[in-house]
Order: C-alpha cells, then structure tokens, then sequence
C-alpha cells in the first residue's frame, strides 16, 4: 500500500521553494508548510557573525521545526490530508555541519536525532538548484532586512553542500524519488509551462504508486 503524500521543496536560500511550495499546495489541494524564518530572532546576527551565533540560529530552527512536524502529524497527516512543505528535516544538518564547531556539531546532531527519530518525512523531494547569479538575484529581489549581509561565498559553499546531501540521500533512499528541477531554466513564478511541466513531473511519481492521493 502507498503512503499518503509528503512532498518537501528544498534547495538553498533564494532558489524559490517557498514560492513553487505555495503554488503544488493550491494545484494539489494539499495542506502547505511554511518553515519559520524571519520570525528566528538570531537570523540577522547570524549572517554578521556567523562563528558567534549559529548555534543559537540552528537550535532555534530545530525546535520549530520540530514543532512544526509535530502539528502536522497530528493535524493532517493522520486524518488523510496530503502536505507539501517548503523544507525537509533533514536540512538542519545541512547547516549545522558547516556553521558549527566540532563540540557544537556533536551535540546538536545527538538532540537533532533525539526529536526526529519518530516524526514524519517526505515521501517525494522536489530538489530546486541554481546558479551563484540566479540565487543572489532573487535575494536582492525579495529584498529581506535579515539577508543584507549574506557572503556569496557562504551562498556558493550552501549550495555545493546542498548538492552533496542530496546526492548522499539519493544512494541512501532509493524508496524516495527526487525530482531536481533547475532554477536557472525555469522560472515557474512568471511562465505557466515552466509551472506545468513541474506539476507534471509531480504528478508522475504520485501516479506511480509510491503514494496515494
């Protein structure tokens, strides 16, 4: 039997998961997970002093989070109701392995596996990448105080982290299907067949069996 949907949209900062997030949501009728971001009181601190503030930044993320996945368990997921998500878990380590110090990294992934050993994870990943270009774009465009400060050089080193770890979990969950989309080819914000063509592709694996709608 297939599982009920959980797509997760991720990607790095500025590649547009929130926005393509909200338009599967309304195409599906699915209920949409925003993540928590401008509300975490450490974010702006962070991108000025990285080494000072990470490891507030990241444990202030992982306990919404976490909250977060606990709601949605118990408010939709187990009464049927399909979830799309503008990101996946497992994006905390992401971050934390390049923002923390070894003795900080440690104890954050032994609490990180702690509260999510049991929570729900996407059974679908639409992986969303772009180049250094498009990304810093799109920051300037949306023009948030919190990232003012954010180094391209931390933005180019996030993404290559990104494609690493989605790589790794692709060999290590071949049961979850990435779809890997290119932001610098298509801009499903401006151009319908852009957003067609990923509905489609969507559409494909929750027609394959792999979950139920």
């Amino acid at each position: 039997m297939g599982q009920l949907p959980f797509i997760s949209v991720e990607g790095p900062i500025g590649v547009g998961k929130t926005s393509l997030s909200k338009k599967l949501a309304s195409q599906f009728d699915f209920h949409l997970l925003k993540e928590i971001v401008e509300e975490n009181p450490f974010l702006g601190k962070f991108y000025d002093n990285i080494e000072e503030w990470s490891f507030q930044t990241e444990m202030f993320f992982l306990c919404n989070r976490f909250k977060q996945l606990e709601d949605i368990d118990r408010k939709y997921l187990q009464h049927g109701k399909p979830v799309v998500a503008d990101y996946h878990i497992s994006k905390n380590m992401i971050f934390a392995r390049r923002t923390l110090q070894e003795g900080q990294f440690h104890k954050y992934s032994q609490i990180f596996d702690i509260l999510t050993h049991d929570m729900p994870r996407p059974n679908i990943i639409v992986y969303l990448h772009a180049s250094l270009d498009t990304l810093l774009d799109r920051i300037r465009m949306r023009n948030r105080d919190v990232e003012a400060n954010i180094q391209p050089s931390y933005l180019q080193q996030l993404s290559q982290d990104y494609e690493d770890f989605m790589n790794h979990f692709e060999a290590t969950h071949p049961d979850i299907p990435i779809i890997r989309l290119n932001g610098d080819h298509l801009d499903f914000v401006k151009h319908q067949d852009d957003l067609n063509y990923i509905v489609d592709q969507v559409e494909q694996h929750l027609n394959k069996g792999e979950v139920i709608k």
